[in-house]
């Protein structure tokens, strides 16, 4: 039979307390290790990222919006006086010159008011007929008096004349010749009367005519505007092109300022552009533009900015230099951008998926291990399609500009 040794045990205790310390201390250590290793990158396909390296030069910058295509030269016609439309002659769509009669109109209160005014004119001008005859006689009547009257008086001076001679001579006494002087100076006298009622009765004659003839103008120019208006009831285009709308109906009734039709000159059109109101604030008159008709590419210049927001945007436009290429018409949509400004010497990049111009935004840059880590980078002006950067990154660096907001939990992912 064994017998245990006190020795062995206690040896053999010792080993086993040792190795379960260095087990323990082992599993401690790989603990805190593992605890201080950085979480494993999550992989994201790289054909899916868009991908841009920055650059640094000249950087356009641009905005951009959508819009149609305008005439410059439209005209609503307007009714001038209430009328019932009565036929429709020509239809949207038709080339149309100034004369041209689209629509006829009816008004038979207008007729009669054109008929009573031309008896009317036709009245007054009988009556200026019978004035100017009335006046041309008492003219007459007067001039004659008038001649009469000077008649009477140079036979009186003549015989005053001839009675101072025969009184020189003493062949007639005193009292005759004074009787002859007196008469003289009478006559002389009245003939002076005549002529100024003769002078008066030609300036009497010029106001009485001027009076009537006044009438006359004023029921002429009544007459002219029922004219004017019996004419336009028959609505004419008044101007070369093309037209639009005809927005009535026969047997419809209108009143004066309804809009009849529609007519523009489809050689001369405008784009005119809706511009966020976010990015329309640098859109200043005279900047270049270039309209996409999606037929081929129109230069222009911006030419009105309209002072007003509308649903979020801003109206701009835009005139044209060139031709137009072929089928541009009327409300064609079209892609418009406007040219800010020109920088030069500046780092740029791709415009990224989120960020605003002068913040600062994290993006993903690649590391030559085949991971991207998250770098801070500041946005300063921005373009359609790039961004000016500040700081943060440096030439020939590559970044993601894709959304990368499902990974804003980690500062690094591996590409795959």
């Amino acid at each position: 039979m064994d017998i245990a040794r006190p020795d062995s045990l206690k040896r053999k205790r010792a080993r086993q307390l040792k190795y379960g310390v260095s087990a323990i201390v082992v599993i401690l250590v790989m603990g805190v290790g593992v605890s201080r290793l950085k979480p494993a990158a999550p992989g994201v396909d790289r054909a899916t990222l868009w991908i841009d390296t920055v650059q640094r030069g000249s950087m356009i910058r641009q905005v951009r919006g959508t819009g149609t295509l305008v005439p410059e030269d439209i005209r609503w016609i307007p009714a001038t006086t209430s009328g019932r439309v009565e036929r429709i002659i020509v239809r949207p769509g038709t080339e149309v010159a100034p004369g041209t009669i689209i629509l006829e109109l009816s008004n038979p209160a207008l007729e009669q008011e054109l008929n009573d005014a031309q008896l009317k004119v036709n009245s007054a001008e009988a009556s200026l007929a019978n004035l100017r005859v009335q006046l041309e006689t008492e003219q007459l009547q007067q001039e004659a008096s008038t001649a009469a009257m000077e008649a009477e008086y140079t036979k009186a001076a003549l015989q005053a004349e001839v009675n101072q001679q025969l009184a020189d001579k003493q062949l007639v006494s005193a009292l005759t010749l004074k009787q002859s002087r007196l008469d003289e100076r009478q006559l002389s006298a009245r003939f002076d009367m005549a002529k100024k009622q003769l002078a008066k009765s030609e300036e009497s004659m010029t106001s009485r005519l001027a009076v009537q003839q006044s009438e006359v103008a004023q029921i002429r120019a009544l007459m002219a505007l029922k004219k004017r208006q019996f004419d336009e009831l028959f609505v004419r285009a008044g101007l070369e092109g093309v037209l639009q709308l005809v927005p009535v109906e026969v047997g419809q009734q209108v009143a004066p300022g309804t809009n009849l039709a529609r007519v523009a000159n489809p050689s001369k059109l405008k784009a005119e552009l809706k511009i966020a109101e976010t990015q329309a604030k640098d859109i200043l008159i005279g900047q270049p533009v270039s309209i996409d008709t999606r037929n081929g590419l129109v230069d222009g210049k911006v030419a009105r900015i309209d002072p007003s927001v509308q649903n979020g945007t801003v109206t701009v436009d835009v005139t044209l230099d060139g031709s137009l290429p072929k089928g541009s018409r009327p409300d064609l949509t079209v892609d418009g951008t406007i040219e800010l400004e020109r920088l030069t010497d500046v780092l740029f990049v791709g415009r990224p998926a989120l960020g605003q111009e002068q913040s600062t935004v994290g993006v993903f840059k690649l590391d030559p291990d085949g991971t991207a880590s998250r770098t801070q980078a500041k946005i300063g002006r921005m373009s359609v399609d790039k961004v000016e950067l500040v700081s943060g990154l440096n030439a020939g660096d590559q970044v993601v500009l894709s959304d990368m907001s499902a990974w804003d939990a980690y500062d690094r992912v591996r590409l795959q």
